[in-house]
């Protein structure tokens, strides 16, 4: 669908869509400043502000001038009750300002804002976005200024005006494109109309790119490319976005994009036949079941006829390669009635079926895709939607009022835009601002996850828990230490899917920090920038940064669900590293007297023998035990579920019976426990602490090295009482970023493994 009428566009094209809700300038009339605009002899040097001034303040009515007639009977088509002056007063001003400058194709200036205003007219666009487009290079341009714009038009078509003006490249050289774009997108905060009306310029201005410069074709075309095309699609406007890609195409791939269309226009009239045949029965077949439908082709343009030929692999198409079939009903009952209708009357392809009516794209896009299969084998994809969806499909943000407004309460597809107005002010560097721009928006789709409060997280597709945990809040972000999907435990670098809950855990204010390593597998620019702004300004980590960085504290969220519960916070004690830990631990920690087996354990096949408690599962009554002899005639008692003594059966070893006496072991019993945590500062000492206010004494400790933030640490200590082992359990399970506590696994001793 190509709108705007002509390159370059002196009238408006056909009027496509539905009529829109109308959007009025405020009424400011000006029927006496803009007469005898025409009759103006024009100056050399043209002293424009100054003409302008007179204008407004001398100039009587006159009638509309015949070029800006034609985009009147487009807005009317839209908008019939809409009161006109302020757009034929927009145009006298724009005209006389622009007049004697001629574009590059050698038009007169004036053709261009002319045309950009008839793109957004065939769009719907309401009275004040057309009075923008005509009046958005005035400023830029000419010599009227803001404030005149202001007081002759008022405040919302000022913000409109000023959001589109490029940025002197005299100031900012190489930096003026990304800063110009940077602020579209924070006028676009405040109002989408900033944006729709961009692209319907850089649309007009790629109509005519061939009259550039090579050099200054394809540096447009890789702008548009890599920024405009994307904005068009999450603005949902279809008829802009696919013009675009056409044109970017035939720019950059000239050769390629011309084998393409050699390759439609040599099959088009056996397309149109067969396409408009299928058509014609699908209609019927409707009918008969009482749904009442239009069914047209939906001709595919270049870019897309190209994708399908790589997909397919060769060169030639058949027909229904090069066009689908549209079904437009008027309820959304009649589009499900429709497609039981086409899987009854023809083979449906199994999963070609896309329900996006149930699940819109992100850009709010509701249609139902299917595929069938015609009794000659060729393969049809159809769409069925209603007649809102179309106008929604084709139109976007501009077709649910005319109007495109940004504020809190704007729809769900302006959540990329938050993200982008979040973010992009911690980025001063310009190119870098440019290269996050087009990464966020090269994203060809999201993913929606919700908080355990309810709170839903839009994120690019892709995206982890430190991603969802920045989304939330920076400070989330910066002090989170784990998380849980669906109630899982899990690594922060895990990968969300559509739909799961992710809940975030922090540490307390000063206990964690950004990781130079979340930045190998985070995908939101707004969490790449907040770590990197972190790392830039503590370049030493949590050691060489002041504690108020992480404040406030988030007990708000924690509330609303928003993140996991704070962990508790710990006493305040040093940064301690692994290797110091052993100085730092309390003096209990100091290795027991020797093995107390021989008290505890009765050994009735092997009376008088030494006996020892195996280090490898360390037992404790009431385990059921397992003794083998040894070297010097010892006996080693294992738990009878040790992976060893598994081991030695399975060898051939001759098994000695063993139970526990009835009395406790004057030296107490030795227990291997292994603990699971979230990695932070202060963790070892935290445990140890906790142990020794438990009355144990640690005999040996491992501990792993991190892995994704998390770290497994193993304590054999000896307990005077064995009633003190569920409290101590209970007492480290209370430690914070401890998420587990268990006896220790039996690992296979080396030995024995290797026997036959």
């Amino acid at each position: 669908m190509t709108i705007g009428g002509l390159d370059p566009p002196a009238g408006a094209g056909v009027p496509k869509g539905a009529p829109r809700a109308e959007g009025d300038v405020p009424s400011r009339s000006m029927s006496d400043r803009v007469g005898r605009l025409s009759r103006r002899p024009v100056q050399q040097p043209i002293q424009r502000l100054g003409l302008a001034a007179v204008t407004f303040l001398t100039g009587s009515r006159r009638r509309t001038p015949d070029a800006v007639e034609p985009l009147l009977q487009v807005h009317r088509v839209h908008h019939p009750k809409a009161d006109v002056t302020a757009i034929q007063e927009a145009y006298a001003v724009a005209e006389l300002s622009h007049r004697g400058q001629m574009r590059k194709s050698g038009e007169p200036y004036i053709t261009h804002p002319l045309a950009v205003a008839t793109i957004l007219a065939e769009l719907g666009a309401d009275t004040t976005t057309l009075v923008a487009a005509l009046l958005h290079d005035t400023v830029e341009d000419t010599d009227l200024t803001l404030d005149e714009v202001r007081a002759a038009f008022g405040d919302d078509v000022t913000h409109l005006v000023d959001g589109v003006t490029k940025l002197e490249r005299v100031d900012l050289g190489d930096r003026a494109e990304a800063e110009t774009m940077r602020k579209i997108i924070v006028a676009t905060g405040r109002d989408l109309r900033v944006t729709v009306i961009k692209l319907a310029d850089r649309l007009h201005n790629m109509r005519t790119i061939r009259y550039r410069r090579r050099a200054s074709q394809i540096r447009t075309a890789e702008a548009t490319q890599e920024v405009f095309i994307p904005l068009a699609e999450r603005l949902g406007i279809h008829v802009l976005k696919s013009e675009l890609e056409d044109i970017v195409f035939a720019t950059l791939r000239p050769e390629e994009h011309a084998a393409t269309a050699r390759t439609v226009s040599a099959s088009q009239a056996v397309t149109d036949e067969a396409v408009s045949k299928l058509c014609t029965t699908v209609k019927r077949a409707l009918r008969e079941a009482g749904i009442e439908a239009e069914v047209s082709p939906r001709a595919r343009h270049h870019v897309s006829v190209r994708r399908v030929q790589k997909r397919r692999g060769r060169e030639d198409l058949s027909p229904f390669d090069l066009s689908r079939l549209m079904i437009v009903v008027d309820a959304d009952t009649d589009c499900y009635g429709a497609l039981g209708v086409l899987h009854t009357c023809w083979s449906p392809i199994a999963g070609e079926f896309k329900d996006y009516i149930a699940t819109p794209k992100f850009n709010l896009y509701q249609s139902l895709h299917t595929a069938i299969t015609l009794p000659e084998g060729d393969k049809v994809e159809v769409l069925i939607r209603t007649r809102r969806m179309h106008r929604l499909a084709e139109f976007g943000v501009v077709a649910h009022t005319g109007k495109a407004e940004a504020g809190p309460d704007a729809p769900e597809q302006l959540a990329w835009l938050h993200r982008l107005l979040a973010w992009q002010g911690g980025i001063p560097d310009a190119h870098v601002f440019w290269s996050s721009l087009t990464a966020d928006l090269s994203a060809d789709r999201e993913l929606l996850v919700f908080t355990p409060g309810g709170r839903p997280l839009t994120l690019p597709a892709g995206s982890t828990c430190v991603d969802a945990a920045y989304a939330i809040d920076e400070q989330t972000g910066h002090r989170c230490i784990g998380a849980q999907i669906n109630g899982r435990l899990v690594a922060l670098s895990s990968v969300l899917a559509d739909g799961e809950t992710v809940s975030i855990i922090t540490a307390p204010p000063g206990a964690a920090a950004p990781s130079k390593e979340w930045l190998s597998f985070v995908r939101s620019p707004l969490a790449r920038v907040a770590i990197e702004a972190w790392l830039a300004k503590y370049p030493n980590g949590i050691e060489g940064r002041m504690d108020p960085l992480l404040a406030p504290p988030l007990g708000n969220l924690a509330a609303a669900g928003e993140a996991a519960p704070t962990l508790p916070a710990s006493r305040p004690e040093p940064v301690v590293a692994p290797d110091e830990a052993a100085a730092q631990a309390p003096a209990r920690t100091r290795r027991a007297p020797s093995d107390p087996g021989e008290a505890v354990v009765s050994v009735p096949g092997s009376p008088g023998a030494p006996v020892r408690l195996a280090r490898c599962c360390t037992p404790v009554p009431p385990d059921e035990l397992a003794g083998f002899v040894i070297r010097g005639g010892t006996v080693a008692v294992h738990r009878a579920d040790c992976t060893n003594v598994q081991q030695m059966r399975r060898a051939g070893r001759d098994v000695v019976a063993a139970s526990w006496l009835p009395h406790q072991a004057d030296q107490g019993y030795r227990v291997t426990l292994q603990l699971e945590a979230l990695d932070r500062p202060r963790l070892l000492a935290d445990v140890t602490a906790a142990i020794d206010a438990e009355g144990a004494d640690i005999t040996s400790a491992s501990i792993a090295p991190p892995q994704q933030m998390r770290v497994r640490q193993t304590y054999t200590i000896r307990l005077a009482d064995l009633a003190t082992l569920p409290k101590l359990l209970r007492a480290l399970r209370r430690v914070q970023g401890v998420y587990d506590v268990y006896r220790a696994r039996p690992r296979v001793h080396p030995r024995v493994a290797d026997r036959p």
